[in-house]
């Protein structure tokens, strides 16, 4: 994959990720998006895709820690979206 088609999918993820349907999730999703998405890597960029193949009710569920998430995204990245959600919690 050369550096383009990874700028073409990060645009594409961020997209995404603002236009969740749910303003929580827009707000949390969008938000990391824009704090993180340029610097992730191939793998981290496959775990976010994933993540935002999630339904919003269950995705806000797992990063609010009313419910653990499927092992597939137990991974730094899931970590990393809580702190995110956390420091906009604190706002």
């Amino acid at each position: 994959m050369t550096e383009q088609d990874l700028e073409t999918r990060r645009r594409r993820l961020n997209y995404l990720s603002q236009r969740r349907g749910t303003k929580e999730a827009d707000m949390v999703l969008g938000g990391f998006a824009d704090r993180y998405l340029a610097d992730m890597e191939r793998v981290d960029l496959d775990r976010f895709e994933a993540l935002l193949l999630e339904p919003d009710p269950d995705l806000m569920i797992w990063v609010g820690g009313a419910e653990p998430p499927p092992e597939v995204h137990r991974h730094a990245l899931f970590d990393l979206l809580i702190d995110f959600k956390k420091t906009l919690s604190d706002n």
